[in-house]
């Protein structure tokens, strides 16, 4: 990063440049003390930065800047060609200092890297620090414990350099990875494969002088060899590529600024509230994404065999079982507000989520939503839907007019039944959904005389018929479910007792 100034009293044009000294190593005028120095300090942990300067003539700046103007109106390779020409004056520069800063962990760093490999999650470290800051701060903030092996990954040029230390790699099992970002790239280019598979098993890995491109590309290619969900943290400039090129990018506010932060999906303030962010947070947005998922299909499947059900009791004729309103009603007001406040059932409380961690790993098996799951509710739509249309055909032999609305105030009960069966916490919204809900079905019951009979309805056979067909489609899934958490409860069952 550089800046051109001019000295308003001598007219002076100055390039100032700062930046790591591995890139400013070969732009300033040789010197015998720049390596050493930034060796000494990368062993105590410090940030190196490297401030250089050049002096410009005044035909020399005015012939940049017109080439920067050209080039900036450039509509192929426009970036390419700003970088040429801003190198041409990034030679022979006059080294002026070097500095040094103590880049100290924000609070809670360390417990929650503990906590996010308790979830099974893995972390990598991507920075522009030398290999010796770079591992001390690993060690720091335990990411690497103090008495794991690390094994650093050497310079390699070549071939068969790279494959004689992946070799060395892959005898040194549960040893925590360092390897500097130029021989990351050329072990990419032959073994790629080979060494993301590697890299997987290893307990952490850290990628030193690692530049905004490579770490973008990193996160990527981890996308793609583990077809896994891939989040990025950062909180400056250089970040902002990786967390774009994440499926979860999360933003640090920070002192470095708000560029990730705003580039980001998610921006918190401090490192700690990664934890509660994914831990807490994100199981139960996957909790209840799945809940929600479920019965919205389930909500859809049920209708769908009722009108199967009624279709071929009649010889396929093509007659609605359900017209005009009663469809719409059904998906929005009648049963949408409880479907839709199970968002707000919590299975355990923000503290033991935080505590067992293991919760969070147990969602990695992928039992909350799959196919599975997918064919049971399936199953489980066929048999209410079956049962509802089947027992008020039988049980209303007499009285098959009114078939409508037996079968379609059974199926809002049974709509109702299911989601309060389902919930584990209840939540006040969540009960105030549920009476709404049937309270402007038993309104609507009164309303729309076009669809029910006012005086059929209170009759005390089609209460009791109602509530029977009712029962038969969901106590037998409520006993499964109960036989099922007593000999067989989840892990969060068993935090609760």
């Amino acid at each position: 990063m550089g800046i051109i100034v001019r000295d308003c009293a001598t007219g002076e044009i100055t390039f100032y440049i700062k930046g790591a000294d591995v890139v400013l190593s070969k732009m300033v005028e040789y010197n015998d003390w720049l390596e050493e120095e930034c060796g000494n300090m990368a062993r105590e942990g410090l940030r190196t930065l490297v401030v250089a300067k050049k002096v410009l003539a005044e035909e020399q700046y005015k012939d940049f800047e017109a080439r920067l103007k050209q080039a900036q109106l450039n509509v192929v390779d426009r970036d390419a060609e700003i970088r040429r020409i801003v190198s041409s004056i990034e030679t022979d520069l006059q080294l002026l200092a070097l500095t040094g800063v103590e880049d100290k962990l924000q609070m809670d760093v360390r417990p929650t890297l503990e906590l996010l490999r308790n979830a099974g999650i893995k972390v990598w470290m991507l920075t522009g620090d030398k290999l010796e800051t770079a591992r001390c701060i690993a060690v720091s903030s335990r990411l690497v414990a103090r008495d794991q092996p690390i094994h650093t990954f050497g310079d390699v040029s070549n071939r068969s350099e790279t494959h004689r230390e992946l070799n060395a790699f892959r005898r040194r099992s549960g040893a925590a990875l360092v390897i500097p970002g130029q021989a990351l790239e050329v072990c990419l280019l032959h073994y790629e494969s080979e060494f993301v598979e590697l890299a997987c098993q290893s307990p952490a890995v850290v990628v030193c002088r690692c530049s905004p491109d490579q770490k973008a590309s990193i996160v990527r290619l981890l996308k793609h060899h583990t077809g896994k969900p891939v989040a990025a943290i950062g909180d400056g400039g250089n970040d902002v590529s990786m967390i774009q090129a994440a499926d979860a990018g999360i933003g640090i506010v920070g002192k470095e600024g708000k560029q990730a932060s705003l580039a980001s999906d998610f921006s918190i303030t401090q490192f700690n509230s990664i934890g509660r962010l994914l831990v807490w947070h994100g199981r139960n947005s996957y909790k209840c994404s799945a809940a929600l998922s479920h019965f919205v299909m389930h909500r859809g499947l049920i209708i769908s065999v009722m009108q199967a059900v009624f279709s071929a009791i009649f010889l396929f004729v093509s007659i609605p079982l359900y017209e005009g309103f009663l469809v719409v009603g059904y998906s929005t007001i009648y049963t949408m507000m409880p479907v839709f406040s199970l968002v707000l059932d919590k299975d355990v409380k923000d503290e033991t989520a935080l505590m067992y961690p293991e919760l969070y790993k147990v969602l990695m098996k992928g039992r909350t939503l799959n196919l599975k799951t997918f064919i049971m509710w399936v199953l489980i739509s066929t048999y209410q839907g079956g049962i509802l249309m089947y027992g008020g055909i039988l049980l209303f032999d007499a009285d098959f007019i009114h078939i409508v609305a037996i079968t379609f105030t059974a199926l809002i009960l049974t709509e109702l039944l299911m989601v309060a069966l389902t919930i584990r916490t209840w939540h006040w919204l969540m009960v105030v959904a549920e009476i709404s809900s049937l309270l402007i079905y038993v309104i609507s019951l009164i309303i729309f005389k076009d669809y029910f009979d006012a005086q059929y309805l209170m009759r005390g056979d089609f209460i009791w018929k109602t509530l029977v067909i009712t029962l038969v489609s969901c106590l037998p899934l409520y006993i499964l479910k109960f036989l099922r958490v007593r000999f067989a409860p989840p892990i969060y069952k068993k935090l609760q007792e």
